[in-house]
């Protein structure tokens, strides 16, 4: 058809070149094997692990109170800190010369490799050799939005794909009946970042992270209406498929893609979904493991539904538990936060090793940042910190038994082994197959990573 430039008008342009953008998109998407988006796909070189779990500890557990012990700064206790450590520093709320505040709680050396933990973490003391300890992680970001944004995506803007995007884009999904990437949410509230910790940004839709709801039907409006019968059902989803079908090849659109996708899984998820959320079936000594009560909602239940998951071929489980932002009353809080979630994390990683799942699965603890040593609130609370915290790794590949990097004396900053946030990330994707300068997709002109361009494998953490 030839037109001059002129007679080329703007509805013409997107409607024609539409399709051949949208079918460079829909060549990924639909590839082979059949023409599923989310079919397992090979990763750049053989992972250790399959999958991922991480339970993201919402608005910054504090490092002094739970895993980087600090006798200095017990010492020190409400005195100033040096004024050069304090050179150019910014800190979130507090007058960054405010005094130091010793840690609250007595800390011990437990398991083989002598970890030392806090005592409000006795059940992840029973674990110790089994996961690594990062004491020197430090990030860019020091209020909950972006860091969370950044931990969760790379970045601190919105619209990235978040992690669990990134990997099921990478690896696809080995379970046909659920999603390939979901996410629970336990707490007081869900995180500061809001859906932009596990949306898909400029990736398509359909690897974006599905959350799930703690009881009764995993998402709203599963179960069929009154008068609507399996078999009416699946009648009227054949005839959208193939209406979609029709305007997917005409239009090439990779979201249409991500529809059918959504329309066939939820089908599929009104089977696979009750037998999922039945947690009643599980083995009693199971259930006391974790401290569950079956119909209870709670960030236990959400971890035992995570190993159900990826049982069942889910790739990426994202748990948050928001409630660790403790400017004021940081004993009585933080004693509340780990009474809800240490049981569970040391019950979750037995319970994948006893079932040989642990050197497949790779599970990640964490928040988005540390806590200032200096006092905020009186004499019982804690500023946002991104010089120094600590994150603990487990299974899929993480050497066990490592605790990795220090801090100086007061815990301010790291002195040994820094890794970044960008460093985790390429080190999460390592473990799962991927060069992370390889697995990238071209959106606005450029190549975009998870890493960005910064990044480096951990390789201490590595078996």
């Amino acid at each position: 058809m030839n037109l001059h430039p002129k007679h080329v008008a703007r509805r013409w342009f997107l409607e024609q070149c539409g399709v051949g953008l949208g079918a460079l998109a829909l060549d990924q998407l639909m590839a082979a094997p059949g023409a599923d988006p989310l079919a397992p796909k090979q990763p750049h070189h053989t992972g250790k692990a399959r999958s991922v779990i991480l339970l993201f500890m919402a608005g910054a557990p504090s490092h002094l109170e739970l895993f980087d012990h600090k006798p200095q700064l017990a010492k020190f206790d409400g005195t100033l800190p040096p004024a050069d450590l304090l050179k150019g520093y910014r800190a979130a709320f507090i007058n960054p010369s405010s005094k130091l505040l010793g840690p609250k709680f007595k800390f011990a050396r437990h398991g083989r490799c002598g970890a030392e933990l806090s005592e409000l973490l006795p059940h992840l003391a029973k674990v110790t050799d089994d996961i690594a300890i990062v004491k020197s992680m430090v990030t860019d970001a020091f209020n909950h939005a972006p860091g969370q944004i950044l931990m969760n995506s790379g970045s601190q803007q919105f619209g990235r794909p978040s992690m669990g995007a990134w990997v099921t884009y990478g690896l696809g999904s080995e379970s046909r009946d659920l999603p390939a990437f979901v996410v629970f949410s336990s707490g007081k509230k869900g995180p500061s970042g809001g859906n932009s910790c596990w949306g898909s940004g400029f990736l398509p839709t359909v690897y974006q992270g599905v959350p799930f709801r703690s009881s009764g039907d995993p998402v709203l409006y599963l179960s069929n209406p009154k008068g609507v019968d399996p078999e009416l059902q699946r009648d009227s989803l054949d005839t959208v498929r193939r209406l979609n079908q029709m305007r997917l090849e005409a239009t090439g659109d990779p979201e249409i893609a991500t529809r059918i996708n959504s329309f066939e899984m939820a089908f599929r998820m009104q089977s696979s979904a009750p037998e999922l959320m039945d947690i009643s079936k599980e083995p009693q000594h199971v259930l006391d493991l974790y401290g569950v009560q079956p119909g209870k909602p709670s960030f236990a239940h959400n971890c035992l539904l995570a190993r159900r998951l990826v049982e069942r071929g889910v790739r990426f489980v994202q748990l948050f538990h928001e409630a660790w932002d403790q400017h004021s009353n940081l004993v009585k809080d933080i004693t509340q936060n780990c009474q809800d979630t240490d049981r569970a994390c040391s019950a979750l990683i037995q319970d994948l090793k006893q079932r040989g799942m642990l050197d497949s699965t790779l599970v990640i603890w964490g928040g988005e940042f540390g806590r200032t040593p200096m006092v905020q609130g009186g004499s019982d609370g804690r500023d946002h910190h991104p010089n120094a915290f600590t994150m603990w790794l487990a299974g899929g590949g993480i050497k066990p038994g490592l605790t990795l990097g220090e801090t100086d004396e007061l815990g301010f900053n790291v002195v040994k082994d820094q890794v970044h946030v960008h460093d985790l990330h390429a080190t999460l994707l390592h473990l799962l197959g991927f060069d992370h300068t390889r697995l990238t997709h071209r959106f606005q002109g450029r190549d975009f990573r998870l890493t960005d361009v910064h990044g480096n494998v951990v390789k201490e953490l590595l078996v």
